[in-house]
C-alpha cells in the first residue's frame, strides 16, 4: 500500500471519529401551553355573528347572548370562558344558536365555535326581539363597571357571587341592554342590573 492510500485512509478514519465524537444536539423544549383566558361578550358575539352571517343567513340579527361559567377558566371582571348566542333571520323565519368557548368541555360545549341548531321564529321569542349587532357599542366588562357602581350594598351583603351576563332587547326598553346578574342565571338570582348596551348608562335594578 502506497503512502497516498494510507494518508487517505487515515484522513477518512479521522473524519469518521470526529463525526462520531460530536455531542448530540439538544432537543428544543416545547413551550408549556398557556392557560385559557376568558373573553368579553362583545368579542365572542362578533365571532359567532360572523359565523351566522356566513353559514346561517346574511340578514342574521342578534336575539340573545348569555355568558357561561366554566370552572377550568379563571374568572375575570366582565368576561367568561364561554358564551352562547342566538340569531334570528326574518327572511328564513328561523333562529340559529351558537356557542363560543375557550376550552373543550363535556357535552355540547366545544373549543371555538359550535352550532347548536335552531327553530322557527315569527318575530318574537318570549319577550325578546332581534336587533342589529351595530347597536351594541358597550362591552360586557364596561357594563359590569357601570352596574357594580349601583350594587355596592348588595355586594357587601352577598360577597363572592359569580357574575353572569345577558344581552337582549326586550319590550321594557327601546334599545338593547346588558343584564348584569349576581348569580349563575336570572332564574337563580335575586338581584340584577340593566345597562344600556348602546351608551353604557345605568337603567334599572331588578330585585
Amino acid at each position: 500500500m502506497n503512502i497516498k492510500k494510507i494518508s487517505f485512509l487515515a484522513l477518512g478514519l479521522s473524519l469518521l471519529l470526529i463525526g462520531c465524537s460530536e455531542p448530540p444536539k439538544p432537543v428544543a423544549k416545547k413551550e408549556p401551553e398557556k392557560p385559557a383566558e376568558p373573553v368579553s361578550g362583545q368579542s365572542a358575539l362578533f365571532k359567532m355573528y360572523q359565523k351566522a352571517r356566513a353559514s346561517f343567513s346574511t340578514d342574521a340579527q342578534v336575539l340573545k347572548l348569555n355568558s357561561i361559567h366554566l370552572a377550568d377558566v379563571p374568572a375575570a371582571v366582565g368576561k367568561a370562558g364561554a358564551w352562547q348566542a342566538t340569531f334570528a333571520s326574518a327572511s328564513l323565519g328561523k333562529t340559529q344558536t351558537y356557542t363560543f368557548s375557550v376550552v373543550e368541555q363535556e357535552g355540547n360545549l366545544h373549543k371555538g365555535l359550535f352550532g347548536l341548531g335552531g327553530e322557527t321564529w315569527s318575530g318574537h321569542l318570549g319577550v325578546n326581539t332581534a336587533f342589529d349587532i351595530r347597536a351594541v357599542s358597550i362591552d360586557s366588562d364596561a357594563a359590569y363597571k357601570t352596574a357594580d357602581e349601583k350594587a355596592a350594598d348588595y355586594d357587601k351583603q352577598h360577597p363572592g357571587l359569580p357574575i353572569s351576563f345577558q344581552l337582549e332587547k326586550i319590550d321594557q326598553f327601546t334599545m338593547p341592554v346588558w343584564r348584569v346578574i349576581w348569580g349563575e342565571s336570572v332564574g337563580t338570582s335575586s338581584f340584577s342590573i340593566y345597562v344600556d348596551a348602546s351608551q353604557g348608562h345605568f337603567l334599572e335594578k331588578m330585585h
